[in-house]
């Protein structure tokens, strides 16, 4: 039977006995699908990818460890504030329907061993829409998690505030913000994670309140749902209203496809648990990698600073996400400002160095044409430093170490740039970073150019790599505008004092992090490991500290940075 055949086609083939429950029709390829084999597949089809909806129980099913789940606030009385005409009697047809009291089930479990505060939205009760009840439970669970401290994952099916409870169903949007508000002051994390289809009071309160939000592929969601809009008589652009609408847009973390969900949810909540220290003890081999002094036998000819901006940006020279993915296990990366896109020219997540949970900020360029076109030559857009202190603010929230890793000529300054506010974001950046009560390192890996690297580069401990270079400037555009030269560019790049050497004469920097003869490009896993071996001193060095002095100190160390004898 050829597996291009239609559903009414393989219809017409079998046999009267079968039960017509054994198969299921895709509602986007119309193939005919096995049931017991979808169920295997999570109810995936297994022809185009179509995600079928599922019910609470089948999402508890397939997203908490088995016989985990212990339910909350079950018998919470049904709610008709308004008297609504036949409400009551929907009510019940959906309490028959579901076997469920509301549209919400909330309680405890474990993902993966870790315990979790979990919500999961009921579609098939009353189109999984919230009232009094639901905005009740959902509440209830947002502040158990606060008190208990728990990692709280909500999954999100619904068409949006209950119609039938009227204000009621409105002030509910208002009731579970301010939940999620009280979970923020208690520094747990919230992962949302928005299933087909997310719409209206849900969507615009706590469904898109998460520190992270995921979403399934294919999944509709929007504040207005299609009635709605339908009813304004106005258009609305084709795949508006989607989960990769969204993404492409900044708003959503992560696309997940359910098959990956649970181990994604399971990584998150695992990073939020643990330790936020690594080893007690520094390695061996740590010193040997960072150097404090400046090497006094390096060479000062005119030509070396231009040798070393060269080597910076050498073609083959480890880029951030090189780096991530030889010293950072468990990398999940995040996506999006939540404001308007999500920037190619700046890479952030959250994984583990060694055993401490970390979250990594990096500049990234591409190798290939295409790519370094989608990264923007690593020059940073606005959205990309929103982005940023996104995942800065998240990992402050938890009490997690920030590592940046800053790598570009500097940050995009053209009309897009200009038209969403490139300077505003550099400069909030800064603002912002010396208020995080986490250690911070930064980094220097390759080209340390201007406000493009300083947008995520304040912090507690202030690294170079060997052949990096860190400049107020690039030395092409000084000659040119200072000599009207640009010819002059070396000349330029001895006078900037921009080597790693340099800045730590000048007291810009804390440390040198040596790299394989010849440069980081010529063996990459090992100036991986020298960095590793880096950041992992200066870490556990900054363990020692008490994080929450650790603004007042930042603030004090770049206060007086190269300041001149004024005695």
């Amino acid at each position: 039977m050829s597996a291009a055949m239609s559903a009414g086609e393989i219809r017409n083939r079998l046999d009267d006995d079968i039960p017509a429950d054994l198969w299921e029709e895709c509602p986007q390829c119309h193939q005919l699908l096995y049931a017991k084999e979808l169920a295997q597949h999570l109810w995936v089809c297994t022809k185009c990818g179509y995600h079928f909806r599922l019910s609470a129980r089948q999402r508890l099913d397939v997203t908490v460890d088995a016989g985990s789940f212990e339910e909350w606030d079950a018998d919470l009385p049904t709610c008709d504030p308004l008297g609504f005409p036949e409400y009551q009697s929907k009510v019940e047809k959906g309490q028959q329907k579901t076997g469920l009291r509301e549209a919400v089930v909330t309680g405890r479990a474990q993902v993966a061993g870790v315990d979790v505060a979990i919500g999961v939205m009921e579609p098939g009760f009353q189109g999984g829409s919230m009232g009094w009840v639901v905005g009740e439970r959902v509440t209830r669970l947002i502040e158990r998690a606060a008190e208990e401290r728990l990692p709280l994952i909500i999954v999100s099916a619904s068409g949006g505030a209950r119609m039938q409870e009227g204000l009621v169903a409105l002030m509910q949007m208002a009731k579970t913000s301010g939940a999620a508000a009280k979970l923020a002051e208690a520094g747990m994390l919230y992962v949302s994670v928005l299933t087909d289809p997310t719409y209206g009071g849900v969507m615009a309160s706590y469904a898109f309140l998460g520190d992270i939000i995921l979403a399934e592929p294919g999944a509709a969601m929007g504040f207005a749902g299609p009635r709605v809009i339908d009813v304004t008589g106005l258009p609305i652009g084709e795949g508006v209203q989607t989960a990769e609408y969204l993404h492409e847009h900044g708003i959503l973390d992560r696309l997940v496809p359910r098959s990956e969900m649970r181990e994604t949810l399971a990584t998150l909540v695992a990073w939020c648990d643990g330790s936020a220290r690594g080893a007690e003890m520094v390695p061996e081999d740590a010193h040997e990698a960072l150097r404090t002094e400046p090497d006094e036998h390096a060479a000062h000819e005119v030509s070396d600073a231009w040798r070393k901006v060269g080597l910076a940006r050498h073609a083959d020279r480890p880029y951030s996400l090189d780096y991530i993915e030889e010293i950072i296990s468990g990398f999940i990366e995040l996506h999006g400002d939540r404001r308007f896109g999500d920037d190619g020219a700046i890479v952030a997540g959250l994984g583990w160095l060694d055993d401490r949970p970390v979250a990594v900020i990096g500049h990234q360029k591409g190798r290939q044409a295409r790519e370094r076109a989608r990264r923007n030559f690593a020059m940073a857009r606005p959205e990309g430093y929103r982005k940023a202190m996104r995942i800065m603010r998240l990992a402050d929230k938890l009490r997690r170490p920030i590592i940046t890793l800053i790598d570009t000529p500097g940050a995009h300054c053209l009309d897009e740039a200009e038209a969403r506010g490139i300077s505003e974001a550099i400069a909030s950046n800064q603002r912002d970073m010396f208020s995080l009560r986490v250690p911070v390192v930064p980094v220097v890996i390759g080209e340390g150019g201007s406000g493009g690297a300083i947008g995520i580069g304040v912090g507690d401990r202030v690294l170079m790599m060997e052949n990096a270079y860190y400049s107020v400037i690039a030395p092409e555009s000084c000659a040119a505008i200072l000599w009207r030269n640009r010819a002059l560019k070396e000349e330029a790049a001895d006078a900037l004092k921009l080597t790693a050497d340099d800045a730590l004469r000048l007291g810009i920097i804390d440390g040198v992090i040596r790299e394989p003869p010849g440069g980081a490009h010529e063996d990459k896993r090992a100036a991986a490991q020298l960095l590793r071996r880096a950041l992992d001193l200066v870490l556990l060095q900054l363990d020692e500290v008490d994080w929450d002095d650790l603004p007042a100190m930042r603030y004090q160390k770049f206060r007086h940075m190269a300041e001149p004898d004024l005695s």
